[in-house]
């Protein structure tokens, strides 16, 4: 196939503009090399959509070197975007367009693109050198194999060079440009306004004059070759803008969510927040934005170690603080020794951890849920903690609010998951109300608690309030509240170092009790779909887009179906046990070999199947529509 050419469609003297057609979705996906801005291009078009009033959802995706190696399929960096005039929870099982800078590009993500999609290519990139790299023996573009697309070529390098070099930029650096082309030619194609990207990049390289002109050149470049160029010029389409409840949104990551919950329990707790936290993909992200909050009281640390991140939390904790430490998969193995001494101590301590493929180095840049076993039982002896689950992006911000709730309440450290996959993703919130929020309330103590048996009163550290069988919390300082703290056992009320059997089983027992308490604190369990369905899909964390997506699709072909989405996996809802009992057949989707599914079949003995992905990516909606139609058949 030859490469296009611009040829211009004017429209005739007097003529009237003919209406854009609308549709109601679409899934696109920029790749290209992880130096070629995919990222950025695929977020830009996103804050674009987002701006237009779409429903959106996105899926990024990049290698884990820093610069992995170019030209090839391994190197690929990919942005997933749907947008919708509806609402949607994924973001979508296969594009409908993939834009490919470079042969790699192609090689990498042409199997995820739907039959009969649309491919942009950038026909610049296509020659011997950069086919071989991406292990092609022959030009896809001209050996047939690409027959059942829609194809596209267009010659962006040398189009973004011809737009940036008049301005005195030299190739070399006009090349980092194309990706600007990119967006303005899909910006074209589906209707978006050019103004606020141009605004983008006036603020964002406002700093570097000549790399704004020439960002803001290839960007135009790309935008007229749609309107301009004939194949194009005849794609136009808009996706109007979705039905959302009233309200001021915002586009937001998981990552974003997580710490602007961290800032508002620190609000609703009237307490200072500290995060020690080591640098780790993918958590680093809430480590840089919660840096920026210090006008609300908000202290980062970034430690020399995982260890001394979690160490350095426990501290301000024993300090009166609303601690966090903030990891992924590897930093949970390392930090296991100092969460048992939170636990042991009995302090309130957040550790978020955001799930990345493993075990050891694994994938750090892709998804996985494998932590759940490791969040259950990862410290030695008898030592339960509670377990928050996040399940969308937007709801990181609820999930953390929780998890602070419980933790300070409980006076306990609490793990709270998510994973690689919401944790970089994005979609529209609605920014709540903040007088509907509850606050969250902390009482220090400030008096002596027990009076002796020669009359002397003295505070004891370990006197529990009987509804949360909670520990007082004494700042140290405090006037007449010396207490001891560490990791040896403690005496049952007056907290000294015990050595008694009998106390030592005492205690355990009473560390165990109040963490299984908290499970009377949540609300009634809620089941989707049908109450009376034979089926019931059992979720936990980022399943749930896909799980929401597939009973949807089920239900409007008229199988009955149910689904439980679980916030809380330590302690498990009272009412669980209960529910799952209606069905005959328990499905537990999940992104491990079935470490919840293991779990409940223990606890409940239901017939609960796992259905496991870990491959890196998340559950696609048909993959779990055919597992409920199979359940489904299996029992009836």
């Amino acid at each position: 196939m030859t490469a296009m050419t611009d040829v211009a469609q004017q429209p005739e003297a007097g003529a009237a503009c003919e209406p854009v057609p609308t549709i109601d979705q679409v899934v696109i996906r920029f790749a290209g090399d992880s130096g070629d801005g995919m990222q950025l291009t695929g977020g830009r078009f996103t804050a674009l959509s987002a701006q237009s009033g779409n429903d959106l959802a996105t899926l990024p995706e990049f290698p884990a070197e820093i610069r992995a190696p170019a030209g090839t399929p391994h190197g690929v960096s990919s942005f997933q975007v749907q947008i919708a005039d509806h609402d949607i929870t994924t973001p979508g099982d296969q594009p409908s367009v993939l834009v490919a800078m470079n042969p790699a590009a192609l090689r990498a993500d042409l199997n995820r693109l739907q039959s009969g999609g649309t491919i942009i290519v950038n026909t610049d990139t296509f020659d011997e050198r950069e086919l071989t790299k991406a292990g092609y023996g022959a030009n896809p573009l001209t050996d047939g194999s690409l027959v059942g697309y829609q194809v596209l070529e267009v010659p962006m390098t040398s189009l973004t060079k011809e737009a940036a070099i008049p301005l005195g930029v030299k190739p070399r650096d006009a090349d980092r440009s194309k990706n600007l082309f990119a967006l303005g030619l899909v910006s074209w194609m589906y209707s978006r306004e050019p103004q606020p990207t141009l605004d983008w990049i006036d603020e964002q390289f406002a700093a570097k004059d000549l790399v704004r002109q020439a960002n803001r050149a290839a960007f135009l470049a790309g935008y007229h070759y749609g309107e301009t160029t004939e194949a194009f010029a005849r794609r136009k389409v808009a996706v109007s803008p979705a039905r959302m409840p009233a309200g001021e949104y915002t586009n937001i990551t998981g990552n974003v969510a997580l710490a602007w919950g961290l800032v508002a329990a620190g609000q609703l707790a009237s307490l200072p927040v500290t995060l020690g936290s080591y640098p780790i993909t993918p958590a680093s992200d809430i480590l840089h934005e919660l840096s920026k909050q210090q006008a609300f009281g908000v202290r980062t640390v970034q430690a020399e170690d995982e260890i001394a991140a979690i160490a350095l939390a426990l501290g301000a904790s024993f300090a009166g603080h609303l601690a966090v430490t903030t990891t992924s998969g590897p930093g949970v193995a390392l930090k296991s020794e100092a969460l048992s001494l939170a636990m042991s101590i009995e302090l309130p301590l957040l550790l978020v951890d955001i799930q990345r493929g493993g075990p050891s180095t694994g994938l750090p840049t892709k998804t996985e849920a494998a932590d759940l076993n490791i969040a259950m039982y990862g410290r030695h002896g008898e030592a339960p903690v509670p377990i928050v689950a996040a399940c969308s992006p937007a709801d990181c911000f609820d999930a953390a609010i929780e998890a602070a709730r419980i933790a300070l309440t409980y006076r306990t450290p609490v793990i709270l998951l998510s994973d690689g996959y919401i944790a970089t993703s994005s979609e529209p919130w609605r920014l709540p109300e903040v007088n509907d929020l509850l606050p969250i309330d902390v009482t220090f103590a400030d008096a002596p608690n027990h009076v002796d048996a020669d009359g002397t009163e003295s505070f004891w550290p370990y006197l529990r309030d009987p509804d949360t069988l909670a520990r007082p919390w004494a700042i140290p300082g405090t006037p007449g509240l010396m207490h001891r703290v560490g990791g040896l056992e403690k005496g049952d009320g007056h907290g000294n170092i015990s050595y008694e059997p009998a106390n030592h089983e005492r205690m355990v027992h009473l560390r165990a009790a109040k963490v299984a308490g908290i499970a009377a604190s949540y609300a009634p369990t809620e089941v989707h779909g049908d109450p009376d369905a034979d089926v019931c899909l059992l979720g936990w964390g980022s399943t749930w887009a896909a799980i929401d997506a597939a009973v949807q699709r089920t239900r409007r072909r008229g199988t009955k179906v149910a689904w439980i989405h679980l916030r809380h996996l330590n302690p498990l809802p009272n009412d669980l046990g209960d529910l799952l009992a209606r069905y005959r057949r328990v499905l537990v989707p999940e992104l491990n070999l079935g470490q919840l599914c293991r779990i409940v079949r223990a606890e409940y003995l239901v017939d609960a199947r796992a259905i496991t992905k870990v491959q890196g990516l998340p559950f696609t909606i048909a993959e779990l529509e055919l597992a409920i139609v199979t359940a489904t058949e299996e029992v009836t």
